[in-house]
């Protein structure tokens, strides 16, 4: 409307971009283009159990708004799909996150650093999707990786930043005990992220999600298995209402 009202956009134009608010209908998925008004980020592709057509079309959808765009869990294919359209040079694959990356907008950088603590080495994917997703949405991130309780002493060294943080993101697998062992050592919000990392007892992640979810220390919250994504995006919204950006 301010557009129309500065003679930037004609009313043509101004009702072709209102045609495809508050969603977009692409017939197999409903775009919704008002999730960045609503919640100060837009839509994310959930890629597994989508073809590569239908990746690549909501992804031109979202991008032709002009907004970031991060599609996960997508397949090399997938960004090879995209790359042949010669649409959007600047995207990038992030392979440790399985993570198409499109940055259109230069957020201002949160004044908060978001620790991404790892039990293992093995936890890294999950927590790359985390720091990709995080990152994306404007927040600094720091990686710091495999402290787990088989070696606690690796994790003292890295508190003095930690106990400064207002908000971690806890990956791990096998038991998962990591997230219950920093819960009690800092007076920030946890967030626990199971891992399907581990031999065969530990069911996919089952062992740590009922580890984190019975956990003796306060203020840790869970998300599922592997979800990287749910933590960064829980994550970076606690970390902008303690910043005053969100």
């Amino acid at each position: 409307m301010e557009q129309v009202k500065s003679g930037q956009v004609d009313i043509d134009q101004a009702l072709e971009k209102l045609r495809h608010l508050p969603f977009e209908d692409l017939g197999f998925a409903r775009v919704d283009h008002h999730r960045q008004l609503r919640r100060g980020f837009p839509e994310v592709i959930f890629c597994p159990g989508k073809t590569t057509e239908q990746i690549v079309r909501i992804f031109e959808s979202l991008a032709l708004r002009g907004n970031n765009v991060l599609a996960t869990r997508a397949a090399p294919e997938v960004f090879e799909a995209l790359a042949q359209t010669g649409k959007f040079p600047q995207a990038r694959y992030e392979a440790a996150a399985r993570a198409i990356v499109l940055e259109q907008q230069q957020l201002p950088a949160s004044k908060s650093v978001l620790p991404i603590v790892t039990a293992g080495t093995a936890d890294i994917p999950v927590a790359m999707e985390a720091k990709v997703t995080a990152e994306i949405m404007g927040q600094r991130t720091e990686l710091l990786c495999d402290v787990g309780v088989a070696g606690l002493h690796r994790l003292f060294g890295c508190l003095p930043k930690l106990q400064q943080a207002n908000v971690i993101i806890v990956v791990a697998g096998m038991e998962g005990a990591l997230a219950s062992v920093l819960g009690g050592l800092v007076s920030c919000p946890v967030i626990a992220v199971p891992t399907s990392v581990g031999y065969g007892t530990s069911f996919q992640g089952l062992s740590a999600l009922l580890t984190m979810l019975n956990s003796c220390a306060s203020g840790i919250s869970v998300v599922n298995i592997d979800n990287g994504f749910s933590a960064a995006v829980t994550a970076t919204m606690i970390n902008r209402k303690i910043d005053g950006t969100g």
